[in-house]
């Protein structure tokens, strides 16, 4: 989880939501990455999905079984569906969201009895840590819109 916290540092450098994820089985990191929707006009480059790509292309397999995911935020309805096409073993998540989680906060989708595999659930690893990154990152963001500088009035 660490390690998703630095990239998740990374993604707040760059712009982006931070949250942070990495793929990993037997000790070994398959892949990583961090939000990049902004910068890469994706809508589907979330942290998880970007960390599944960068797996499986290191695998040459879209399906990972017995490999964990750790991401710093609660992941929305497209990347917990997107972890049990990989056939992620197990999901650790830093914090939750409130507005649009889809493991625990709004859905519990992972849980759904009509799915075609389980994944295991941890929430709650280095919590303060990724909320405090989140709260800092939007406290920013808020304040630049607050007090617009004259170069971003002119955009």
């Amino acid at each position: 989880m660490r390690r998703a916290l630095a990239l998740a540092a990374e993604a707040a450098a760059a712009g982006e939501v931070p949250v942070g994820a990495v793929v990993v089985r037997e000790g070994q990191l398959l892949g990583e990455g961090y939000n990049r929707p902004i910068a890469s006009h994706d809508p589907t480059a979330h942290a998880e999905c970007v960390a599944l790509r960068a797996a499986a292309r290191n695998l040459g397999n879209y399906r990972l079984p017995g490999a964990t995911l750790y991401v710093t935020l609660e992941p929305c309805i497209m990347c917990a569906g997107a972890l049990v096409h990989a056939r992620i073993q197990q999901l650790v998540y830093a914090t939750t969201e409130p507005r649009s989680g889809a493991v625990v906060s709004q859905a519990q989708l992972l849980a759904s009895p009509w799915l075609n595999h389980r994944v295991a659930v941890t929430g709650g690893v280095l919590q303060e840590e990724a909320s405090q990154l989140l709260l800092d990152f939007f406290r920013a963001r808020r304040g630049r819109a607050a007090s617009p500088s004259p170069a971003s009035s002119t955009r």
